[in-house]
């Protein structure tokens, strides 16, 4: 019988990843992915009509990697654009139904947990668009627990352009403040961010451009993290590799699942980068991580 994907991130919680996972147990690891993307190798590539078999295939390859791993990873976190069509786009349903077919796979035991990004819900996403990542997928943003560690997932597009939503991103806004406050007293021996847009792509202070998030909402942001204890913050978005570091808070920069991209002085094109995933090790002071292509993730993890 098929898997059927089920969705757990509900209430600004996700079930099973909880109460019961907020005492320290050792050290585990978790796998970090972003943009599979559904459609945009092709769509890169120039080709008409448009599928996405290339990413079916790289998804493939990555959970087989994933579900055969040992130890298993806590959790597989995908940072947002899980598919390239945007929400008024007539293959948006399709490639919809095609990732949650294709991620239906991961072994049940290692839960997913899906962000939201700006092809998934619009580079000015409306109450329908958010309402319907929602019901496909769970929640935009939420907290869960994971082996003493307090991890908050956002809806960054909220930061980007919130000029349709302004009620659901106060309501974010709230519910941050609360969460990060919370944090501070919970006992967790780290706590993780985890969206689509980076705040900065190297260094804290560079200029805005297409893949940061704004300067002057970005260091208020920064540092009101810092202030919470905020140790790293894991993203997409660039298709490539990135990041760099705040006050001693890390931000993860992760390339693309599916069409990694460079930059020419044309524009931007498909890039030599291979897709793959991040493998994240959480000790009780420490969180280190390593990025591999597809063909290079590892079966065991040494912890």
């Amino acid at each position: 019988m098929m898997a059927e994907f089920i969705v757990k991130a509900k209430d600004r919680k996700y079930e099973g990843l909880d109460e019961n996972e907020k005492g320290w147990k050792g050290p585990f690891c978790f796998i970090q992915g972003a943009d599979p993307q559904y459609g945009m190798i092709d769509d890169m590539s120039g080709k008409k009509p448009i599928t996405w078999q290339a990413e079916i295939e790289l998804t493939r390859k990555a959970i087989a990697a994933i579900n055969r791993m040992k130890p298993k990873p806590k959790f597989f976190v995908v940072c947002g654009d899980l598919i390239h069509a945007m929400p008024d786009d007539n293959q948006k349903e399709e490639q919809e139904a095609d990732f949650l077919k294709e991620f239906a796979k991961v072994d049940p035991s290692i839960p997913l947990v899906c962000v939201c990004g700006n092809h998934d819900i619009g580079n000015t996403p409306t109450r329908k668009s958010i309402q319907n990542f929602r019901n496909k997928f769970g929640d935009d943003y939420f907290g869960f627990w994971a082996g003493g560690v307090r991890c908050l997932v956002l809806n960054s597009q909220l930061y980007e352009d919130a000029s349709k939503v302004q009620e659901l991103k106060k309501e974010q806004d709230v519910w941050l403040e609360a969460e990060l406050d919370a944090a501070k007293s919970s006992g967790c021996k780290h706590l993780l961010i985890f969206q689509h847009i980076p705040w900065f792509l190297n260094k804290p202070e560079e200029e805005n451009e297409y893949f940061n998030i704004d300067l002057d909402i970005r260091m208020p942001m920064l540092d009101k993290f810092i202030a919470a204890g905020v140790n790293t913050i894991f993203c997409g978005h660039y298709h490539r590799n990135a990041g760099g570091s705040y006050k001693g808070m890390e931000e993860v920069v992760t390339s693309a699942m599916g069409c990694p991209l460079s930059q020419s002085p044309a524009g931007f094109e498909m890039g030599k980068q291979p897709s793959g995933l991040r493998v994240v090790k959480v000790h009780e002071k420490s969180i280190s991580h390593q990025y591999y292509g597809m063909d290079d993730i590892p079966s065991t993890v040494d912890l």
